[in-house]
């Protein structure tokens, strides 16, 4: 679990420093999904191998994702640190964030992600504002805002999902496996 927050952090780590120019919103105008744990409709608990490419930097970890009717539970460890953990319960989001952090890696930011992954897609498109469209096809997703594509998630495989945020420049490549007695 430490890790798959790990990942994501050095993933907007590095994203932060990678400029390039966007015709896309910025995070701050990405809808907020907070869904419910419930509406994933199962529990979750992945032990997951993380690789994260911005340019042509490439940063693997490991990482713990638990889910369950009531909670959502992720933590994070980048470079032998805590990065961050979450925990969300569908009305308040917890988070405990490295100071060393940038503050686009954030609760929202991160479990945003996660939602776009792994919730069902009509729980995600409920959620979405009027202007923004989510497509699923032949093991693609494709978010839209205003007919340009923001983010795509291909999923090669029923344990591996890529996740390329066109808008920011990286590339969150999953490997999930079951993980047996995650902690709380």
């Amino acid at each position: 679990m430490f890790r798959l927050i790990g990942f994501l952090a050095l993933c907007w780590l590095l994203g932060g420093c990678a400029a390039q120019p966007s015709r896309t919103p910025a995070f701050g105008d990405l809808p907020k999904l907070r869904l419910a744990p419930a509406s994933l409709g199962r529990d979750l608990a992945l032990q997951q191998r993380l690789q994260v490419v911005v340019g042509d930097r490439r940063e693997t970890m490991d990482a713990l994702l638990e889910v369950d009717a009531q909670e959502l539970r992720l933590a994070v460890q980048a470079l032998g640190q805590s990065a961050l953990m979450l925990r969300w319960d569908g009305k308040t989001l917890q988070q405990q964030r490295a100071d060393w952090l940038p503050p686009t890696l954030n609760g929202d930011r991160v479990l945003f992600d996660l939602q776009l992954v792994f919730w069902p897609t009509q729980a995600i498109r409920a959620a979405l504002p009027s202007d923004w469209l989510l497509q699923e096809s032949s093991g693609r997703r494709r978010l839209l805002h205003a007919g340009i594509e923001i983010a795509r998630v291909d999923y090669p495989a029923a344990d591996h999902a890529e996740l390329r945020h066109m808008r920011d420049g990286y590339l969150l490549d999953i490997t999930s496996m079951p993980a047996g007695g995650a902690a709380r």
